[in-house]
This record gives C-alpha cells, sequence and structure tokens, in this order.
C-alpha cells in the first residue's frame, strides 16, 4: 500500500444508486397508499361474496377494472413512479409491464373460457323418478 493513498473503511455505508435528492415517499403517502389498496381490495370481494351483481361477466369486468386502478396505486404510492424525465427507462419499464399484464390476463381469460366452454358439457338434467 502507498503512502499517498487514503485509508479505506471496508465497512462504510456507501449509497450507491441512493442519491439524497431522491425523494421516498413519507409516511401520509404510504398510508394513503394502503387505504386505497384497502378499498380497492374490499369492494370487489364485497361484490363477488354478497352477488350484488347478477352477471358475472359484468362482475369479472368490474373486478378487473379494480385490479387496474389498484396496480395504477401501486405504482404512483409504493414504487413513486411519475412522469417525470428523469425517470424515462422506468416509463418504458412502465409501458412494456403493462402491456405484459394485459397480454397476460387477455391470455388466461381467453383459456379459461375456453377450457369452460370445451370440457364442461352441457347435461340435460332430469330429476330422478
Amino acid at each position: 500500500m502507498s503512502i499517498n493513498n487514503p485509508p479505506v473503511d471496508a465497512h462504510g455505508e456507501d449509497h450507491h444508486g441512493h442519491p439524497d435528492a431522491h425523494a421516498h415517499g413519507s409516511l401520509k403517502s404510504y398510508l394513503i397508499g394502503f387505504g386505497l389498496s384497502v378499498v380497492l381490495t374490499a369492494i370487489p370481494f364485497w361484490l363477488v361474496m354478497s352477488g350484488a351483481i347478477a352477471d358475472k361477466s359484468i362482475t369479472g369486468l368490474i373486478i378487473m377494472a379494480f385490479a387496474a386502478v389498484q396496480i395504477v396505486v401501486h405504482m404512483i404510492y409504493f414504487l413513486h413512479m411519475n412522469t417525470s424525465s428523469e425517470q424515462g427507462w422506468t416509463m418504458m419499464a412502465l409501458i412494456f409491464t403493462i402491456v405484459m399484464v394485459v397480454i397476460a390476463l387477455a391470455g388466461s381469460l381467453w383459456v379459461m373460457h375456453h377450457l369452460v366452454t370445451n370440457m364442461m358439457p352441457v347435461h340435460n338434467m332430469v330429476p330422478p323418478k
């Protein structure tokens, strides 16, 4: 070791990738996000458990809409995503994620629909005499 090199502390806290200017959420924003998440989970749960809407396809669409809103709430309040220019790559990742989620949800619904129509034959149920 040279005499000109400063000593290196091997156990120091260096915050690589976390500059001091990066703002994290406050307790208030986390509580707002948590409250919105609870409400956005409780309403679809209530819709299914109470049978408030008779048409199951409409109930499914409403649940998917609530899920999409909840994804946005999580991205804003917990992942701290916004439209600032500093987060350009984050926005690109967000767009990619949205496309993948839409493909996964649409594909899952398509597969489940065809499984039900192809695997569940219609039975003529005649009550026993």
